[in-house]
C-alpha cells in the first residue's frame, strides 16, 4: 500500500505543477519528470496513470462537485494543493472502483496528502468536502 500512497503523492505533485503553470505545461512531461524524481525504479505506474487520466477525463464534473460541496470557496480561491488533493479524492469517490479503493480509504489518503503538502487547516477542509460528498453518496444509495 505504500506504493499507492507514493503514487497519489506523485499525481498530486504533477497536477499541482500543471495547475500552477495554468495548464500550459504538458502533464505527461510533468508526470514523467516526477516519477523519475520521486519514484526512481518504480516499475508499475498503472495506478498513477489511472488517477491522472481519470482526473483529466472528468475534471469538469470533479470541479463542479468541489464547487457544490465547498460553496463558500470558489475553485480559484482554494489553494493549488487543496484543489488538486480534492480532485484526486473526488475522482476516487465518484469514479473509482470501490472494491479496489474503498471510499473511506480514498478520503483518508486525501486527508494524509493534505496534511503532508497543504496548510494547517487543509486536512480538515479536505475531510469536510469529501465527507459531505460521501454522505450524499450514501443517502442516494439508500434511496435505491
Amino acid at each position: 500500500m505504500a506504493n499507492r500512497h507514493l503514487s497519489r503523492s506523485i499525481v498530486m505533485q504533477s497536477l499541482y505543477e500543471w495547475d500552477f503553470w495554468n495548464k500550459t505545461k504538458s502533464l505527461d512531461g510533468v508526470l514523467d519528470k516526477n516519477v523519475k524524481e520521486f519514484a526512481p525504479g518504480m516499475s508499475d505506474i498503472d495506478f498513477i496513470r489511472e488517477l491522472i487520466d481519470g482526473v483529466l477525463q472528468n475534471i469538469d464534473n470533479i470541479n463542479s462537485a468541489i464547487e457544490k460541496y465547498a460553496p463558500e470557496w470558489p475553485l480559484d480561491q482554494i489553494t493549488v494543493v487543496d484543489r488538486n488533493v480534492l480532485r484526486i479524492g473526488v475522482y476516487e469517490l465518484l469514479y473509482g472502483d470501490p472494491e479496489n479503493v474503498p471510499p473511506k480509504v480514498a478520503i483518508n489518503e486525501a486527508i494524509e496528502l493534505a496534511k503532508t503538502f497543504g496548510g494547517e487547516s487543509s486536512g480538515k477542509f479536505i475531510n469536510g468536502v469529501l465527507g459531505a460528498i460521501y454522505k450524499n453518496m450514501l443517502e442516494n444509495k439508500n434511496k435505491d
